[in-house]
C-alpha cells in the first residue's frame, strides 16, 4: 500500500520532467532542458527510498510492540491474494519496460521500480506466510531486511544519475567510436588532438580537436569541421558536438580546470 501511494506521485514527476524537456524556449535555455529528465529520475529515486524507510519504521514498531509475544501471526488469505495480484501485474509491466529501457532513461528508472517491486511482493509473500506458519517476527524482520536492500539500490541509482548531471566521462568504447568517426571523416584531417565525451544529463556532449595543415584554406576547414559536427550529432545519444581545428599538437590544453568560485 505504501508503494502504491508513492507510485502515482513519483510517476507524475517523471511525466512532468519529460514534458518540460520537449517544450523549450531557446532564448532562455540555449542548451535545452534535457537534464531535467535526470533531475526527475533523482527525485523519483529518493521518493521510492522513502517508501522503504516508512516500511522499516512500521516493522521496527511492530517488533517492539510484540517483543514479549510468541506464536505466529493470523493468516490472511486476502493479503496473499493482493500481493500475488500485484506481483503478476508488476511482472507484466517489468517485461514491457524491458523492451524500451535502453532507449529512454526514464523508462529505465520505471523498469528498476518494477524490478524492486517484484522483490518486495515476492519476498513479502514468503515472509507473510512464514510469519503465519513459523514465527511472527519473520514478517517484520524480513520487511526490514528487504526494505534496507531496496533503499540501498535506489541510493546507488540516485548516485549514478547525479554523476550524469555533474558531467561524468563516457565509456572508453564511446571515446573510441568518436575518435574513429572524426579521424575517418575527411582525408584532410591529419590527426586528432583531443577527444572529450561526457554526460550532460541523459545525453552526451562531444568536444573534438582535429588537426589540419596550416595551409588549409578557411572555407575548406570550416566546411570539413561543420560536416563532422553534423555527423557526430547524428549519432545516438549525442546532444551536441563541438569541433575545434588545430594545425599542431604541441600547445597546452585549451581549457583551465581550476577556477575560483
Amino acid at each position: 500500500m505504501a508503494d502504491a501511494v508513492f507510485d502515482p506521485l513519483s510517476n507524475v514527476i517523471l511525466i512532468a520532467a519529460n514534458r518540460a524537456t520537449r517544450f523549450v524556449d531557446p532564448r532562455r535555455f540555449p542548451s535545452g532542458r534535457a537534464r531535467l529528465e535526470t533531475v526527475g529520475n533523482i527525485v523519483f529515486c529518493f521518493l521510492m527510498s522513502a517508501v522503504s524507510f516508512i516500511l522499516i519504521a512500521f516493522s521496527v514498531r511492530d517488533l517492539a510492540e510484540r517483543s514479549d509475544h510468541g506464536g505466529v501471526r493470523e493468516f490472511h488469505s486476502s493479503a496473499i491474494i493482493a500481493a500475488i495480484t500485484s506481483f503478476v501485474t508488476k511482472f507484466g509491466l517489468f517485461l514491457y519496460c524491458s523492451t524500451l529501457r535502453r532507449r529512454y532513461s526514464q523508462v529505465q528508472i520505471v523498469w528498476q521500480d518494477h524490478r524492486n517491486d517484484l522483490f518486495i511482493n515476492g519476498l513479502g509473500i514468503l515472509t507473510s506466510v512464514g510469519g503465519a506458519k513459523l514465527a511472527w517476527w519473520i514478517d517484520p524482520a524480513g520487511a526490514i531486511v528487504l526494505s534496507l536492500s531496496i533503499a540501498i539500490l535506489w541510493c546507488q541509482t540516485a548516485f549514478a544519475e547525479f554523476m550524469l548531471v555533474v558531467g561524468v566521462a563516457a565509456s572508453v568504447e564511446t571515446h573510441q567510436l568518436i575518435t574513429y568517426v572524426s579521424l575517418t571523416h575527411s582525408s584532410a584531417i591529419a590527426g586528432i588532438d583531443t577527444v572529450r565525451v561526457y554526460y550532460s544529463g541523459p545525453r552526451l556532449i562531444v568536444e573534438v580537436d582535429i588537426v589540419m595543415e596550416k595551409t588549409t584554406q578557411l572555407n575548406v576547414a570550416h566546411d570539413i569541421s561543420e560536416g563532422l559536427q553534423y555527423k557526430l550529432e547524428s549519432l545516438p545519444s549525442i546532444e551536441r558536438a563541438y569541433v575545434h581545428v588545430d594545425y599542431e599538437t604541441r600547445h597546452k590544453p585549451e581549457h583551465c580546470y581550476i577556477k575560483g568560485l
